[in-house]
């Protein structure tokens, strides 16, 4: 195989997308899709999933409505990937939420234990359901976690957010270790300040934290990342690719961070 050919994924990939309904999830579940891989989304939006449905675009894109932080919405989405895609060879654990900002004495106790369950619970969930379909995966199985810049750096007024972002590094640490002997590969990708209705909310309400206006928020924003811009979304789902790709077989346990260079949130 040639270098160049070594940079796609190969065709035929079963992949699940956890909040893949829209954002950046989205974005990667289409990527996949034009490489020619079946690709599943779950979604907590049914509004999401059904703009996704009417997009002909998407018609290799199957869904399931599902709160990631249900246990029992979990296995139901599991038993629509057996379903719809026979198995699984790669899991994009995506699914996340800001969560709550403000002074750690001031943080509402339901939005802390919210931000866990979306953000890290729920990983758990997948991951352990997923490892009994990637060990039957002729490929190689592939574990990606959606971490953050904000795992590897401190983000003060946002610490739920932080906290479970650190924790998706140790877990795919762990688990990279845990299940290398029978070939699944386990990585993070860590974005950075992603372009998108996402991060416009973030900037407003840290805004809002600190009394500055929307675009005196973004510049400061844009000050701490050395390429002075915003990471897009298909960087961010490109690299996905290429962590599955036989170019990235050789990638397990790592943080690869997707950010421009953020030194400091």
């Amino acid at each position: 195989m040639s270098v160049l050919n070594m940079l796609q994924p190969r065709s035929g990939l079963r992949v699940l997308v956890t909040g893949g309904g829209s954002g950046i999830g989205l974005v990667i579940a289409r990527a996949f899709a034009e490489t020619g891989a079946r690709v599943h989304v779950c979604d907590a939006s049914q509004q999401a999933l059904d703009a996704l449905r009417a997009d002909p675009a998407n018609e290799a894109i199957s869904t399931t409505h599902a709160d990631v932080a249900d246990k029992t919405a979990v296995a139901r989405v599991f038993a629509d990937v057996e379903s719809k895609l026979g198995g699984l060879d790669v899991l994009l654990n995506n699914a996340g939420i800001a969560g709550p900002t403000g002074g750690i004495d001031e943080m509402d106790v339901e939005q802390w234990e919210q931000t866990v369950a979306i953000n890290l619970n729920a990983q758990f969930y997948f991951a352990r359901l997923a490892v009994p379909l990637l060990r039957k995966s002729a490929l190689g199985g592939s574990i990606i976690s959606m971490s953050s810049v904000a795992g590897r750096l401190g983000y003060a007024f946002r610490t739920p957010y932080s906290a479970t972002k650190w924790a998706l590094v140790g877990l795919t640490k762990s688990l990279a270790i845990e299940l290398g002997p029978h070939g699944i590969r386990v990585n993070t990708i860590q974005p950075g300040i992603v372009r998108g209705p996402r991060m416009e909310r973030v900037i407003a309400a840290r805004a809002e934290q600190l009394g500055l206006s929307y675009p005196e928020m973004e510049a400061k924003y844009l000050e701490k990342i050395s390429l002075r811009r915003m990471t897009t979304q298909e960087e961010i789902a490109a690299t996905a690719l290429f962590l599955c790709s036989p170019g990235g077989s050789g990638i397990s346990g790592q943080s690869i961070s997707v950010c421009g260079n953020v030194e400091v949130l």
